[in-house]
């Protein structure tokens, strides 16, 4: 059965992926979504008391949490959104998995834009005068920000939901070393999408991370919603992104080895929180 792994962002955890763990479990596959460290349990109770050493995790920590559960299966898909699309990408340069989907990815090798957005967003979060002090996502800049497209009472309903607060130190980290990838060398299937209206990955940086990787004789694929915010995974409409997904993957793995009569049920799928 092909196994999908589902690596969420900042200011998330694996509840963010419920959803579509439901779609591709019906689809047949096993589908896992890890926490990063110090992201296990509910959004609600990680805001009202978040988890001790939170403000110091890093993208070394996370990735490395990642590539233990990744190593212990058998070459799966990866499907990440923001700084889970970058750690995506990183496990797609090292060979680790067999396919990936990043989704409003933070970009490798530093890359910036001058988006107004991304540069007020990058530097709140990024902001050298905060120490390890973790950011305390609210439900205004949680609206403003991740889930600018929705009404005010679907982002907070969005943010009740979802919404955790997070170390700083990853954003900084995905601006150094620990963001590189030699995007020159030959890669397996690798699909990155962009959400037109994201305030903190802007569609055109999305674009420019795709166009960066150059091996003619590896298949990458690019494709942009439009009137998508950053939440692009979870708001109204996040329907047609996963079945696009879903046809990518069918398209570029036309024979997964996927149990039919396991088709139309969620048994097999494991959320790890």
């Amino acid at each position: 059965m092909t196994q999908i792994v589902f690596v969420h962002g900042m200011f998330q955890n694996p509840k963010s992926w419920n959803h579509w763990i439901r779609v591709f479990s019906d689809k047949g596959y096993d589908c896992i979504a890890p926490a990063w460290p110090l992201h296990e349990g509910e959004p609600a109770a990680l805001r009202l008391d978040p988890p001790s050493g939170l403000g110091e995790l890093g993208l070394d920590e996370i990735y490395a949490s990642i590539v233990e559960t990744v190593s212990n299966l058998d070459r799966p898909l990866v499907i990440g959104h923001s700084v889970g699309g970058l750690i995506a990408q990183k496990l797609l340069a090292a060979d680790l998995v067999s396919g990936a989907v990043a989704i409003s990815s933070v970009a490798p090798n530093a890359m910036l834009d001058f988006d107004w957005g991304f540069i007020k967003n990058s530097a709140v979060i990024a902001n050298p005068l905060k120490g390890d002090e973790p950011v305390f996502m609210d439900a205004e800049t949680f609206h403003d920000a991740f889930a600018n497209t929705l009404a005010e009472e679907q982002a907070a309903a969005a943010f009740i939901e979802t919404a955790t607060h997070d170390s700083r130190n990853v954003l900084r980290d995905c601006m150094g070393v620990a963001g590189k990838i030699d995007l020159s060398r030959p890669h397996a299937p690798l699909l990155l999408i962009a959400a037109e209206k994201d305030e903190i990955i802007p569609a055109h940086l999305t674009e420019r991370n795709f166009t960066a990787y150059d091996d003619n004789g590896s298949v990458t694929a690019f494709q942009e919603f439009p009137n998508r915010s950053h939440y692009i995974c979870n708001e109204p409409g996040w329907e047609e992104v996963a079945t696009f997904v879903a046809g990518w993957l069918d398209a570029s793995f036309p024979a997964p080895s996927r149990d039919p009569a396991t088709v139309g049920t969620t048994t097999p799928s494991t959320i790890i929180v």
